[in-house]
């Protein structure tokens, strides 16, 4: 399975003259399509924070990233030297077929500064773009890099999903309150399979410890046999169950 990543590049969202919407779009978009989000960044415009995110990602044999911001025509727009340095390890290099949709959107303006967008990775390919045809770009079908702004790379994104990574069955999950410490469930959770999808969030419900468990996976008899597993242990220690 593919491990997802979402990258978030923009100064202004840290400090607070933005705020962000890409991060609730890709999770659902992610999410409704069985595909599993592990990791998502929101990180300012530096060249060695954005470098070392994404040889990170890189690191990783299955991932899959989308990354919005800054490929843009202005100096803070780093993420298209950084991607072809990072994936490719080349430089930059004139895309022709970007240039032809930057000088046919923009005429005798596309020059001295918007052309510089046509300056992609050697080995890109163009991702459309439905307000005004500057194009985002992927590498590999593995590496997506949109704009910043949500109606130009929104459809980006579900364009590449459409094309690139089919719908996965989707989980069936469960979830219910012990009232207990998580101290004492430890040993429970630590005798559940690595392939199931586990959480466990405590809190405190009128000065009272409870947790909320969450199982999940793509097979439901796996399960429910867990989640029964689960529930005999906690009663056998002599815990409340109930659900949430």
């Amino acid at each position: 399975m593919h491990h997802f990543y979402s990258v978030i590049i923009g100064t202004e969202l840290l400090n607070g003259r933005r705020v962000d919407k890409h991060f609730a779009f890709i999770n659902q978009e992610l999410q409704s399509r069985g595909l599993l989000h592990v990791g998502s960044f929101v990180i300012q415009d530096d060249p060695s924070l954005i470098q070392n995110c994404f040889n990170m990602i890189l690191q990783d044999s299955k991932s899959v990233m989308f990354c919005f911001g800054g490929i843009g025509a202005t100096p803070d727009d780093l993420t298209r030297a950084i991607a072809s340095e990072v994936f490719t390890g080349q430089p930059l290099a004139l895309h022709v077929k970007a240039k032809e949709l930057i000088v046919n959107q923009f005429g005798d303006e596309a020059y001295p500064h918007r052309i510089t967008m046509a300056m992609l990775p050697p080995e890109a390919d163009l991702l459309h773009n439905v307000v005004n045809q500057v194009p985002g770009f992927s590498l590999f079908n593995r590496f997506f890099f949109t704009p910043g702004f949500p109606s130009m790379a929104w459809p980006m994104i579900k364009e590449a999903l459409d094309k690139y990574f089919p719908i996965q069955p989707m989980l069936f999950s469960t979830s219910f309150i012990v009232e207990a410490a998580e101290n004492d469930l430890i040993e429970i959770m630590e005798a559940l399979p690595k392939e199931l999808n586990f959480s466990s969030l405590p809190r405190f419900e009128e000065h009272k410890r409870i947790v909320e468990i969450y199982l999940a996976h793509t097979d439901q008899a796996l399960v429910e046999h867990w989640s029964d597993f689960f529930k005999e242990s906690v009663l056998k220690k002599g815990k409340t169950i109930r659900g949430c």
